[in-house]
């Protein structure tokens, strides 16, 4: 993007501690890697990066982003820039939601699909300027995403990966408002969706209204090089580290999806549920004659939540289930304990005729055939 290329110059490489060097070489480090360390977090690979999955408690964590704030490392997410006069049209054939609806300033929830209409990548797409956007894609889902977007880019659209320029922050919780203010003297966060494109201490930073927990809260982006001031800044001001473990918990009590594991490129927004982000109305996109035929025929399978009704150990990925008389079903595309609920909780895809609300169905938990039901989304409402 013209207005941005070669602001922020090129990335210091992070330190590597010694106890670290052995994964160095195979898994990317954060610019917050030290940081992590140092508060004691236990460090994990994640979608090619060592990220921490928790410092002191899954249960804590999320209990500080439900009930205060919390701060989540999410360097690794991708960002990929559009410019130019045609890249509005290009997008809107690219991506399921209606990019002309948005405003310089304002954000969305979308999704980029292949010719069957699967999900190569959920994204966020934001308006910086009248030709300018950002898209802000998955760690895993850079370099597909990249060579998806290039191998359809047209003439009068630029595109720019600025993904190892930046560093990312969610800040996340009821009280993460009153701490940006507090910590940038008076300044008051964008609306929900919208995108406020600042300098800050003499560094650029992107701050988003937009987050993956079901909070109020941001999600800032600054030169790799600032991250470590904004990090301290924040927790200085009352947010509460935390690792991959509580945004997982915390997305999948919203419902929200999971790249790779609740959607796919076998599987289609409708099928998932989010038929909301798509807007066949627009016009042709990638996948749109696919959708609007699951549109009037119906979907074979839907992503649905299911609750555990009794006790037992947590849901996981890949665990069966099954009818109230031991017919195989499905199995969990995500699952877990619900630190909100205290209840096992889980999603998957289900035939058409067991999608309606209060369904029962067994799910296979560790050996064990256990009653669950299917319950409205989301797990957690306030």
């Amino acid at each position: 993007m013209a207005a941005t290329k070669g602001s922020q110059g090129q990335v210091d490489k992070p330190h590597h501690r010694s106890h670290s060097r052995d994964v160095s070489d195979v898994l990317k480090l954060s610019p917050l890697d030290d940081e992590h360390r140092d508060l004691g977090g236990r460090m994990v690979p994640f979608a090619g990066w060592e990220m921490p999955v928790m410092y002191d408690s899954i249960i804590k964590e999320h209990q500080a982003v439900r009930t205060g704030c919390g701060i989540f490392d999410i360097s690794h997410m991708g960002q990929i820039f559009v410019s130019g006069a045609d890249c509005e049209k290009w997008l809107e054939r690219l991506l399921t939601n209606e990019v002309a609806t948005l405003e310089p300033g304002e954000a969305h929830y979308t999704f980029l699909l292949n010719e069957q209409a699967g999900v190569i990548d959920d994204l966020i797409l934001y308006r910086l300027a009248e030709e300018n956007f950002l898209l802000l894609v998955n760690a895993s889902c850079i370099e597909k995403d990249l060579e998806w977007l290039n191998e359809n880019l047209v003439k009068g659209v630029v595109l720019e990966n600025e993904s190892t320029e930046w560093a990312g922050l969610a800040v996340q919780g009821p009280n993460a408002p009153e701490i940006y203010t507090a910590i940038t003297e008076g300044r008051t966060l964008p609306a929900r969706n919208h995108i406020d494109d600042l300098v800050h201490e003499g560094n650029r930073a992107l701050v988003c209204r937009t987050g993956y927990t079901g909070e109020d809260g941001f999600e800032l982006f600054c030169p790799a090089k600032v991250a470590r001031t904004w990090w301290r800044s924040l927790i200085a001001g009352g947010a509460t580290p935390c690792g991959l473990g509580a945004r997982d918990s915390l997305r999948l009590e919203m419902c929200y999806p999971l790249n790779g594991s609740d959607l796919s490129p076998c599987r289609t927004p409708l099928e998932a549920g989010l038929g909301m982000f798509v807007k066949l109305e627009k016009g042709e996109f990638t996948g749109s004659s696919v959708l609007q035929s699951q549109k009037e025929e119906g979907c074979r399978e839907r992503l649905m939540a299911i609750q555990l009704d009794e006790k037992g150990a947590p849901p996981r990925p890949g665990y069966a289930i099954l009818d109230t008389e031991g017919k195989a079903l499905s199995v969990l595309t995500s699952g877990g304990l619900s630190p909100s609920l205290g209840e096992g909780i889980g999603l998957a895809y289900l035939p058409k005729d067991r999608v309606k609300i209060g369904t029962p169905v067994l799910m296979e938990v560790r050996g064990r055939r256990l009653s669950a039901t299917v319950v409205k989304k989301p797990f957690y409402r306030k």
